[in-house]
């Protein structure tokens, strides 16, 4: 059966997770694209480069972002949030980029880093979260 998890279970659960899902929608279009992320006071914060993710974003500031684990039996979570994109600049885009590098620790991110991300600027930013649910499904 399918079961709302509690404002406990869905901070955990979020705390754990690495990668989530950024979903934006502009001019029509709807982009989703995996990041990886930090929980920090309530908001979602990512650093990334400019490309289509952004561009969409900056068109359309409502998005979306979404989290998720399946596990052996049948089991699992996720959590959906509704919220807004929020461009940071300045001494804010530094400490998004600490925040996520405290997070992950041995492996932050660093711009440059990825023959990928060569020539592109660096973009932080945070999603406000305006409605956060999570779902789960438990076997025994």
């Amino acid at each position: 059966m399918i079961e709302e998890m509690s404002p406990g279970e869905i901070k955990e659960f979020v705390l754990e997770q690495k990668v989530g899902r950024v979903g934006c929608h502009a001019e029509g279009e709807t982009y989703v694209v995996p990041v990886i992320f930090a929980w920090h006071d309530d908001c979602i914060y990512v650093y990334t480069t400019e490309g289509k993710k952004i561009e969409m974003m900056r068109a359309n500031e409502q998005i979306c972002f979404e989290v998720d684990e399946y596990l052996a039996g049948g089991r699992w979570r996720s959590v959906i949030v509704q919220g807004s994109y929020e461009e940071l600049r300045g001494e804010e885009a530094g400490r998004a980029l600490e925040i996520i590098s405290e997070r992950f620790q041995s492996s932050s991110p660093r711009a440059g880093d990825d023959d990928r991300s060569a020539g592109r600027v660096p973009v932080a930013f945070l999603i406000r979260v305006k409605e956060i649910t999570g779902r789960k499904v438990e076997r025994d």
